[in-house]
C-alpha cells in the first residue's frame, strides 16, 4: 500500500476545471484548453507522499525548471506559454503556476544516465547491465558511465513505482521512429544540461524528462513538458564531494530519505502503514538544500 498519506483536496478556482492532483502538482484546464500546472510543497518519498510539506518547494521547482527552458529551448521547445496567475486563483499560487500546451504526452518516463546508482546499480550488480544496456566491469556506486544511455522506465501512478523498460519495448509502444527521437533527444539535454552543472561544481548524475506531441502545420513536434532538471527528477551531486564507491552527497530529499528509513522515524518501510510526518529539522535541511541547489545552478540569490 502507497499513495497519498493525506490527499488534498483540489482548490476550486472560476473558469477552471481540476483534472488531477499529482505527487506533486496539481493539474487543471482553462477555458482557453491550455493546461494550468501548480507546483506544490508537496514531497514524495518511497512512493509515498508525504504529510509534511517543504516550504518553498514548489517555487523552487517552478522558477528553476523555466531557468532550464531558456537554456535548452534551441534544443527542444518547451511547453510553457504563460507564468501569468490566473483571474481568481489564490495569492499561494504566485511563483508555483504555469499555463501550459495540451500536449499528447508520450507515456514514458526519458531517463538518461551518465553516472551509476540507484534503480540502475541494482542492476548492474545483478547483470551487468542497465535497462538491458551491457556496461563494462569494475563499476561501483557513483561510478561515471562511459557515455550517458538512455534508460527509459514507465510512467507509474500515485502510490506506484515508476518501471525500468528496455528501449527496445518503447519502440514497441511508441513505434520506432518516436523512440529514437525521445532517445536523441533526451541524451541531448542531458548532455548540455550536464556541462552546465559541471561549470557550476554540480554533477547531473540523471534525471528523467517528459515529453508529447505538439500538432502544428508542418506536422508533429516533440516538446519538452511538466519540470525540467529539478531536485525533484534529477540527481545533483556536489563535484567536490564526488567519489566513487559509496552513496554520494545530494542536493535533494537525501535527508527526508535517511530520516524515514532511520530507527528515529520508527517507521517500517516494508509495512504498509504510512511514514510519519517529518521532524523540523528534516524539513530545514530538505528545503535548505532545494535552495542552495537553485542558487548554485542559476547564480541568483533565493528570494
Amino acid at each position: 500500500m502507497s499513495g497519498f498519506v493525506e490527499k488534498p483536496e483540489p482548490v476550486q478556482v472560476p473558469g477552471l476545471t481540476h483534472l488531477h492532483t499529482g505527487k506533486v502538482r496539481d493539474l487543471y484546464r482553462n477555458e482557453a484548453g491550455d493546461l494550468v500546472m501548480v507546483a506544490s510543497d508537496r514531497l514524495s518519498a518511497y512512493d509515498w507522499v508525504l504529510p509534511t510539506e517543504i516550504p518553498d518547494k514548489g517555487r523552487v521547482l517552478t522558477r528553476l525548471s523555466l531557468w532550464w527552458f531558456d537554456r535548452l529551448s534551441d534544443l527542444v521547445p518547451h511547453h510553457v506559454l504563460s507564468t501569468e496567475l490566473p483571474a481568481g486563483a489564490p495569492a499561494d499560487w504566485a511563483g508555483r503556476t504555469l499555463v501550459c500546451k495540451s500536449l499528447n504526452m508520450v507515456p514514458v518516463e526519458c531517463v538518461a544516465r551518465g553516472y551509476l546508482t540507484g534503480s540502475g546499480l541494482v542492476e548492474y550488480d545483478e547483470s551487468r547491465t542497465v535497462c538491458g544496456l551491457a556496461l563494462p566491469e569494475g563499476l561501483s556506486d557513483g561510478s561515471e558511465l562511459p557515455a550517458p544511455i538512455f534508460t527509459p522506465a514507465t510512467k507509474a501512478a500515485v502510490g506506484d513505482h515508476d518501471e525500468n523498460v528496455s528501449y527496445e519495448e518503447v519502440a514497441r509502444q511508441v513505434g520506432a521512429e518516436t523512440a529514437a527521437l525521445l532517445r536523441q533527444t533526451t541524451l541531448a539535454v542531458y548532455s548540455r544540461a550536464r556541462d552546465i552543472a559541471r561549470e557550476r561544481g554540480i554533477i547531473l548524475a540523471d534525471t528523467k524528462f517528459e515529453f508529447g506531441f505538439e500538432s502544428t502545420p508542418d506536422g508533429d513536434r516533440l516538446v519538452i513538458a511538466d519540470e525540467v532538471l529539478t531536485p525533484d527528477s534529477s540527481r545533483f551531486w556536489p563535484a567536490d564531494q564526488w567519489q566513487p564507491g559509496r552513496a554520494q552527497p545530494s542536493y535533494d530529499k537525501q535527508f527526508v530519505r535517511d530520516w524515514l528509513t532511520s530507527p528515529a522515524s520508527g517507521w517500517d518501510r516494508k509495512s504498509e502503514q504510512p511514514p510519519p510526518a517529518l521532524p523540523q529539522e528534516v524539513v530545514d535541511a530538505t528545503r535548505a538544500k532545494y535552495i542552495e541547489a537553485y542558487e548554485l545552478l542559476t547564480g541568483n540569490t533565493w528570494s
